[in-house]
């Protein structure tokens, strides 16, 4: 059986299970039971705008999501909307990142490092998450990864020009994604310090990052402008490092087998940095500005799926001398146990539960429960996405609050008339249908305009229907 394992190997390249491995498990269980929620409605809505009106939004809110809305525009505009396109390029994206872990993993420390940092990757709880997700940061994290292969490459000393100008455009295609991605860049100054790379070296690598600094800076200093869509996210607390600390230490270990000496380029000078350096720069800024979500810096799971690897790695190393037979099967058998210990994680994150709402449902209710001529407002008005990616659920209606469309006003949830338009408004319905979040969703009304619709559903109006589906909340209220 040994045998049949290494002649298979050698027929097939190594990347390729790796890949095929996490296309697979970006594909079970796709649809999440076709639910889609917030974040991946805003991605639906906006991609079935045309480039002009995408443009427009991006004037307003969300240019740092700008590169990615246009892509899935046209994925939209080719092959319709859907759950599989709207999270069939995150699949993919990841499976390219697999295979990129795999040949770094495979260079630097063999092919059971290789193998198993592939494998692992695709394993991780956080790429588990955000491989069936439409948003960009899947993307972000195949493009880290192909840059860094890419880096690996020259410091071999099998690198061209053609690397270098590859990895300045990659490194800018992942910031014009998302420009926090220009993380990757302090990271592998650490690789190139760890590896005392030569001056010759330095002044190309410091020539294509700065290229692709200079290409990303427009979007970086406009997207300033717009910070207020950040303004929700929590500062810091000692409770928020524990996630980082635990992954540091796991890391920390994996280098620690993979025995690090300084200018030795090993996956621990690779993986290490790639793992941590994010990790700590998006602390750092996070201390300035609260910025710190788990997603932003995705592609750090790189450097701890290689770190895992190294680990794998060492120990078939040290059990082939005394369990020759044995020692291929450590990887296999790892990676059998990991997947049994994460089934019933994998699962959660399959279902609509692993989000916190879900458009879908929501608008089916509202199809369920409406009635020609019926009036409809959201509390916020940003659950007005429901009637946005499923106009035809709410086909009969008319949205009372809204004075200007999300495409017309360049936002992702239209501009409201005034509190006491709305008011008035209300006042003339006989039946609303009322859109909102329900359960761990659920945030206490603050805007005024959210105020004066909840108090005139108070005063004037009774419940008929009230339905709670997957994080929303569909009611009927009739008038008094």
């Amino acid at each position: 059986m040994t045998s049949h394992i290494s002649a298979l190997r050698r027929r097939l390249p190594l990347w390729l299970l790796p890949l095929l491995w996490t296309l697979l498990l970006g594909l079970w269980g796709l649809s999440r039971e076709n639910s889609v929620w917030r974040d991946e409605a805003a991605t639906w809505q906006v991609a079935q705008r045309s480039t002009a009106e995408i443009w427009h939004m991006l004037g307003q809110v969300d240019v740092v999501h700008g590169l990615y809305y246009l892509l899935m525009h046209g994925l939209f505009s080719c092959f319709g909307p859907g759950t599989t396109i709207l999270r069939l390029p995150s699949v993919l994206a990841m499976a390219v990142a697999a295979a990129c872990v795999t040949a770094i993993g495979k260079r630097l420390a063999g092919g059971w490092a290789g193998l198993a940092g592939g494998l692992a990757f695709g394993l991780l709880p956080a790429v588990q998450f955000y491989l069936q997700e439409g948003r960009p940061y899947a993307l972000v994290a195949a493009g880290a990864a192909v840059s860094t292969l890419l880096l690996v490459t020259v410091l071999r000393g099998a690198g061209r020009a053609v690397h270098w100008v590859g990895y300045g455009g990659v490194v800018l295609v992942c910031a014009l994604l998302n420009w926090l991605a220009l993380l990757m860049l302090p990271a592998h100054v650490a690789t190139l310090l760890w590896v005392k790379a030569g001056r010759k070296v330095w002044m190309r690598w410091a020539a294509a990052a700065a290229a692709a600094v200079a290409g990303a800076l427009p979007l970086i200093l406009f997207s300033r402008t717009q910070s207020g869509q950040v303004s929700w996210i929590p500062p810091l607390t000692w409770h928020m490092m524990i996630g980082p600390a635990v992954l540091l230490a796991i890391g920390g270990l994996g280098a620690a087998l993979d025995r690090p000496r300084a200018g030795r380029l090993s996956v621990a000078a690779v993986g290490l940095p790639l793992l941590a350096v994010p990790q700590l720069g998006l602390i750092g800024l996070s201390l300035v500005q609260p910025l710190y979500l788990d997603r932003y810096i995705l592609f750090s799971m790189l450097g701890l799926a290689l770190l895992i690897g190294a680990a794998l790695g060492a120990a078939v190393r040290a059990a082939r001398p005394r369990f020759p037979r044995a020692a291929p099967w450590l990887v296999p058998g790892a990676v059998v146990v990991a997947v049994a210990a994460l089934l019933p994680q994998s699962l959660e994150k399959r279902s609509p539960g692993s989000r916190v709402d879900d458009v879908l449902s929501a608008a089916a209710e509202v199809r369920e429960l409406k009635k020609p001529g019926d009036a409809v407002i959201f509390i916020p008005a940003a659950r007005r996405d429901t009637a946005l990616v499923s106009p035809g659920a709410f086909a009969g209606t008319r949205d009372i609050a809204l004075a200007e469309s999300p495409v017309a006003s360049g936002t992702l949830k239209g501009e409201e008339a005034g509190p006491e338009r709305i008011r008035a408004a209300m006042l003339t319905q006989r039946r609303i249908v009322l859109v909102t979040d329900a359960g761990r969703a659920a945030r206490p009304v603050s805007a005024e305009r959210d105020r004066a619709k909840t108090a005139v559903l108070k005063e004037h109006f009774t419940v008929t229907a009230d339905q709670q589906v997957r994080g929303r909340r569909v009611v009927v209220y009739e008038r008094r």
